[in-house]
């Protein structure tokens, strides 16, 4: 017998911001991925943003898997509440099972982490090593200045054109998500 499974959307975000305005793009972010009937693949924190979408996920009813390197389950305070919690022993680790977990990214606002986190997928998107879709949610335009630098580096012959096709970069939550599920 064969069971289908969720759609798994990979969510990157902060694991250390507390603004009051990004812990609810993160929750608005876990309702909906509830609301659609689709699980969660996160990094497996309970902190900050990355607590707060888990959290509201799972208020709605999604399933989540949180994956997290053993150095930082005490750092990121492991969300032991997750249906699955995979530990891994390296980044390089997590972020594998992340990828082969989802079935599309997206990405919210974030520091080093969330900004390496995102290359990496969309590096391996240019490469052919996965054709997910992937989406940055941006309402307040936390990325603004790194997509004018990619677009000048896409003017100067740097960055390719099918590159930049490949993330849908938006405002809106309903865009993002029908962009992540191919609607």
């Amino acid at each position: 017998m064969v069971t289908s499974r969720a759609f798994a959307l990979c969510v990157y975000c902060s694991a250390s911001t507390t603004d009051p305005e990004q812990l609810a793009l993160a929750a608005r972010v876990g309702a909906e991925i509830a609301k659609r009937g689709w699980q969660l693949v996160s990094g497996g924190g309970n902190v900050s943003m990355m607590g707060a979408l888990a959290t509201a996920a799972r208020a709605g009813g999604a399933a989540t898997i949180g994956v997290i390197p053993k150095h930082l389950v005490h750092r990121e305070v492991a969300d032991v509440d997750s249906d699955e919690l995979v530990v891994t022993d390296t980044m390089r680790q997590r972020k594998q099972v992340m990828e082969d977990r989802a079935d599309a990214f997206l990405t919210l606002p974030g520091g080093i982490g969330t900004l390496e986190e995102f290359f990496e997928t969309w590096t391996g998107g240019q490469l052919g090593q996965h054709d997910k879709p992937m989406a940055i949610l941006d309402p307040a335009g936390h990325y603004s200045g790194l997509f004018t630098w990619l677009t000048e580096l896409h003017d100067r012959g740097f960055v390719p054109q099918e590159a930049l096709d490949r993330i849908t970069l938006t405002p809106d939550l309903t865009e993002a998500f029908d962009a992540l599920s191919g609607e």
